[in-house]
């Protein structure tokens, strides 16, 4: 450092070529720094394992004058030097023995006064601390500092030379010519050894105290064993720190948890059993004996055709839902049993059986099935597990899983993953967790807080349930590969009966079918008319109620068969809660059959429009969202916009009162999907022309009277079907896209209409006003109307 004077010993053959072509006491030479020899640089350069000048870390050195010179060694030689000033280095020139370099001036630059002297009085403050904190100091570098504390560049410079700094940081002091910087550099390096100095002292404060109470427990304890000896008897904790370690040594774990286990056992043998950190640890410890870290099921390879035989004995259609399973355990078997690619989630409505179908492709691969449900879960930590200094801390549900099924790829099924809560909370937010669970490129090395070890999830098969694909937040939805079960029709329910739920019913329930007999009109009309919701439930809970009262009457002594027809049906069930197909298809003005979408699958959805005398006021009643009312705002609109192709008086809008109800006011509807229907009624409200009954529609309507595409086409479809209906107005683009997976006996026996635009949808549903006595005749759809009757042509 400048004004500094030190014997420098140099082996480096240029170093020693230079020193001694030097004429000394007098010559001066240029120090500087330059970075070690690397694998990176020129093979010349790593033979002689010299670094290039090129390699300097900067272009400030030090002008140095040589004082005194001396060889103590062959190939070696010793300069005193006296640092003069810094110098910037220019052009270099190694062709010599040693390099020789162009210099100019580096002009420093002092800054504001007021700084540098308030940075100098910290330095000295620090310097006073180090001393104060038990730090060894020459004698003479207090004073040398104090006395430089006019002078702020000097005194920056004599506390790099004097205070201990490194090489890399007395570099760093040379490089900086600006001089506030420079202290800036200085006083931040001193203020930290003072810190580490600090705590260094607390350190060995404490250790003293510690050793002094290990030495007393270590004494009592000495004198404990050899009480324990003289009786016989051994150490229990140190007969069961023996048996941790022999455990841990054959768990074969992998190297980063084995000794990270270690570690925490040698912390375990020198706590008191009776610590609350004892236990803690103890605890800690078993979990990571337990987890299965190198354990596996051993069934990498994936029979597909037992696979796709399982999955039709159990499970009867879901033909989409089978092939999209097949074809990714195929590339799983292709790759050795390793998942790949997007996780698949089966969202559907309540019991059509997304739960079961984990539970038979863990059965058909001979791998272990667990699942767990995050509906409702608020906290992160149940996904990563809490802290281990936290009271009652345990893994995450990740890790409880795997533990319970004991090998590191299982049949992972998270449940309800659409009820997950979201947003920021004190707790975190577990979709966000889910992130790194079901993302194949990170979860290799997911992270428990608990357990503080990566755990490798890429060998497991990981399946997601839900009801709403759109609670899903978007990121997470990202990950999955959407399976989509929109429910079963009556025809279905009927064959799932014979083939699946009698068998194990009349098993749960202690009877047989010679005590209970069935016929298929009897299953169909318990599907159509007591359970027409999209799953299975409702249906297997009508089954389950007709057995115990037969098992009620059994075990009271009745023996003889009961064959159920429909009069049995309803002495045993009450009459049935929904009406027959054909009991409301008469046409009425103002009143729309529409579909709905709900997390329960398609309903059928009616919208009653009417007129009053008024001042052209609308009235919308029904729990409706913002999208809902929005729609009614854009049909009336579109209604008056054509109002004289349609039929339409101009007075009727401001001499009339619009109200437009959607029945069952208790049930929240919100959706861009009713556009149609409401526009429909409207319609038919103001041009008292009835609607047709028998047909549903779908679908959204901008202001010009386009119709756009909307979601769950699939499960209205099935609505429309459940409910009788044997025609449904669809958008013109979902009629192309969404029905080639609805079952064969629905596209046998429904008409499905394409829709492009409002226009066409008026022309098929609205009939002739009652005033009306000429007959149309619509080829197309082989109807012939006349007034209000429907009649159909063969």
């Amino acid at each position: 450092m400048p004004g500094q004077t030190l014997a420098v010993q140099m082996g480096a053959a240029r170093n020693v070529a230079l020193a001694r072509a030097l004429e000394v006491p007098g010559a001066e030479v240029i120090v500087a720094v330059a970075r070690p020899v690397a694998e990176s640089d020129p093979p010349v350069a790593r033979e002689k394992g010299e670094a290039s000048l090129a390699h300097l870390t900067g272009r400030v050195g030090v002008l140095c004058r040589a004082i005194e010179r001396i060889e103590p060694a062959p190939e070696t030689a010793q300069l005193t030097l006296h640092a003069l000033r810094r110098v910037r280095i220019g052009a270099i020139d190694e062709q010599h023995a040693f390099p020789t370099a162009a210099m100019s001036a580096a002009d420093e630059t002092d800054g504001e006064d007021f700084v540098a002297r308030e940075l100098a009085a910290r330095v000295l403050a620090g310097v006073d601390e180090l001393a104060e904190a038990g730090v060894t100091l020459d004698a003479a570098v207090v004073p040398v500092l104090r006395a430089a504390s006019d002078a702020p560049a000097r005194l920056a410079d004599l506390a790099a030379a004097y205070l201990g700094f490194r090489v890399e940081d007395r570099d760093e002091v040379i490089q900086r010519l600006s001089v506030v910087e420079r202290l800036r550099f200085v006083t931040s390096r001193v203020e930290k050894e003072v810190a580490r100095a600090q705590v260094a002292a607390d350190v060995a404060r404490n250790a003293r105290t510690r050793v002094e109470r290990h030495q007393r427990e270590f004494f009592l304890r000495q004198q404990l064993r050899a009480i324990q000896s003289e009786l016989g008897e051994g150490d229990p904790a140190e007969r069961d720190a023996d048996e941790l370690a022999q455990r841990i040594s054959d768990a074969q774990l992998p190297e980063l948890v084995l000794r990270e286990a270690k570690r925490e056992a040698e912390r375990l043998r020198a706590l008191s059993a009776a610590s609350t950190e004892h236990q803690m640890l103890r605890t800690y410890l078993d979990w990571v004996l337990a987890m299965p870290w190198t354990r596996t099921s051993g069934a990498s390879h994936i029979e597909l055709p037992h696979v796709e035989s399982s999955l039709d004995e159990r499970h009867w259609g879901l033909r989409e839902a089978k092939e999209r399973i097949l074809e990714h355990l195929a590339v799983c078997e292709l790759r050795g049993g390793e998942p790949s690619g997007p996780i698949l989630c089966f969202v559907g409505p309540p019991g059509t059986g997304k739960t079961s179908l984990g539970e038979v492709i863990a059965q058909a691969m001979g791998r272990p099935f667990e699942r767990f449900s995050v509906g409702g879960m608020r906290d992160e930590a149940e996904i990563r597990g809490h802290r281990r200094t936290y009271v009652g801390a345990m893994p995450g549900r990740i890790a409880q899983s795997l533990k319970r099924a004991g090998v590191r790829d299982p049949v992972l099924m998270v449940d309800e993953i659409d009820k997950m809560s979201t947003g920021l909370s004190p707790t975190g937010d577990p979709t966000a967790a889910m992130l790194e669970v079901l993302d194949p490129a990170h979860n290799h090395t997911f992270a428990d807080h608990y357990l503080n070890l990566p755990l490798d999830l890429s060998g497991v098969l990981f399946l997601c349930t839900a009801n709403n694909l759109f609670d899903i937040p978007g990121p997470l939805r990202d990950r999955l590969e959407v399976i989509r079960i929109a429910g079963y029709t009556a025809e279905e329910k009927v064959e799932i009966a014979w083939r699946y739920s009698l068998p194990k019913l009349f098993q749960q329930h202690g009877i047989t079918d010679h005590d209970l007999q069935f016929t298929d009109e009897v299953l169909a009309l318990l599907g159509s008319r007591y359970a027409r919701e999209a799953g299975l439930r409702n249906f297997e809970r009508h089954l389950a109620s007709l057995m115990r009262k037969r098992a009620r009457r059994k075990a009271a002594g009745e023996l003889g068969a009961w064959v159920m027809d429909t009069a049995r049906l309803e002495e045993l069930l009450g009459p049935p809660p929904h009406a027959a197909p054909d009991a409301d298809i008469d046409p009425a003005i103002g009143t729309v059959t529409g579909l709905a979408w709900t997390s329960e699958g398609g309903e059928l959805m009616t919208i009653e429009a009417l007129l009053i005398p008024g001042r052209g006021q609308l009235m919308v009643t029904g729990q409706l969202g913002d999208v809902m009312r929005e729609s009614v705002d854009a049909a009336l609109s579109y209604v008056r916009s054509r109002a004289r192709d349609i039929g339409i008086a101009d007075s009727e809008f401001v001499q009339s009162d619009l109200h437009v109800h959607f029945p069952a006011g208790a049930v929240p509807k919100d959706g861009p999907s009713a556009g149609v229907a409401v526009t429909l009624a409207i319609a038919s409200a103001f041009s008292r022309r009835p609607v047709r009954r028998d047909i549903a529609v779908t679908g959204e309507v901008t202001l010009r009277g386009r119709i756009l595409q909307v979601g769950g086409a699939k499960e209205k479809v099935l609505a429309a079907y459940r409910g009788g209906l044997r025609e449904v107005l669809l958008p013109s683009l979902n009629a192309t896209q969404d029905l080639r997976d609805l079952p064969a006996e629905v596209l046998r026996r429904v008409v499905f209409r394409g829709v492009g635009t409002m226009d066409e949808v008026l022309a098929r549903a609205l009939l002739p006003s009652a005033d009306e006595h000429a007959v149309v005749v619509d080829d197309d759809a082989s109807i012939v109307r006349e007034g209000l009757g429907v009649l159909e042509r063969d």
